[in-house]
């Protein structure tokens, strides 16, 4: 079942997103995150665009949202998204009919532009984005640093 989240399901995001702040280069935020941090990024966003989780037998196995890409008037109808899966439900088609639906959902919002950051190399996201028509459209060298070591950053950008 795929939902819209509350501010509720803030501990269940931070389980997930926390493995992927302590375990791998995907984000490079280096110390976890608080459930009363996550309950505020998660207010925020929830104000103006989506942000859903999917869960699988009463527990959350993932969750995807879009956020601003920039404040300034003119990018109001462009986005960034993110989207993180708890490690046990990878491969298993979440990631797919999370993002799916996360899509249609920006349709509605009558967005334009969606932008797709990605730590490199991550094949799995890279696959993600490109099944729903995403292209590359920049890859920075080494302006991200983690685990004492520079790693580079693509982006990747659908238009409806």
């Amino acid at each position: 079942m795929i939902r819209t989240a509350t501010t509720a399901d803030a501990s269940a995001i931070c389980a997930i997103y926390n493995h992927y702040v302590t375990d791998t280069i995907v984000t490079f935020e280096e110390r976890p995150v608080a459930t009363t941090e996550m309950q505020s990024r998660m207010a925020a966003v929830l104000e103006k665009l989506p942000w859903l989780v999917l869960e699988h037998d009463g527990t959350i196995a993932g969750y995807a949202y879009a956020a601003a890409w920039k404040t300034r008037i003119g990018y109001r109808f462009t986005v960034e998204t993110s989207i993180y899966l708890a490690p046990a439900h990878i491969g298993r088609g979440f990631g797919s009919a999370l993002y799916g639906t996360l899509m249609e959902s920006l349709r509605a919002w009558n967005i334009h532009c969606v932008i797709g950051g990605l730590a490199l190399p991550n094949p799995a996201s890279v696959a993600l984005h490109e099944k729903f028509g995403f292209t590359q459209v920049a890859h920075f060298r080494e302006n991200g640093f983690k685990f004492g070591r520079w790693i580079d950053v693509g982006y990747w950008q659908l238009s409806f």
